[in-house]
């Protein structure tokens, strides 16, 4: 049995996720640069997005910045994602989030091992994937898919 892949869906799955890798990196910057700014931190990192190896500490504004720019990122993209994709949200989301693991381990030259840095990511991932999904339903609620369990 051949597996059979149309390429008119192939380019819009690709060109989807294109688009919510540019709003994911797009919005990120503009939420560290407002971070920045509010921390009062006078130099903007090129490579705060990709910063795991920060020490974690309440006290450190840079760390703060970090985290807290993250999180806002992803439950900012959750929301936008779901006006890009749909009712795909959760899938979308979980791929740009392996993406930008594997940008980060390139950018860094290093695999990210960081406990606090994966508890901010996942937090984020579900942000992400509950508020867009959530979204999306209330948006798309006539055109959305709902999956025939009658065989299971």
């Amino acid at each position: 049995m051949a597996l059979k892949v149309k390429t008119a869906e192939t380019k819009v799955v690709l060109v989807n996720l294109l688009i919510c890798m540019v709003v994911f990196y797009t919005v990120y910057y503009v939420v560290l640069s407002v971070c920045f700014a509010v921390f009062k931190i006078k130099m903007l990192d090129g490579l705060a997005p990709f910063d795991f190896k920060t020490n974690p500490s309440w006290i450190n504004p840079y760390y703060l910045v970090l985290v807290i720019s993250l999180e806002i990122t992803f439950f900012i993209c959750g929301l936008l994602f779901a006006l890009v994709v749909e009712e795909w949200v959760w899938d979308y989301a979980v791929t740009v989030t392996i993406i930008h693991i594997i940008i980060t381990s390139v950018v860094m030259s290093e695999f990210p091992l960081m406990l606090h840095w994966w508890l901010a990511l996942g937090s984020g991932v579900i942000s992400m994937t509950c508020g867009g999904q959530i979204l999306a339903y209330c948006l798309f609620r006539d055109n959305f898919i709902y999956p025939i369990l009658d065989d299971f």
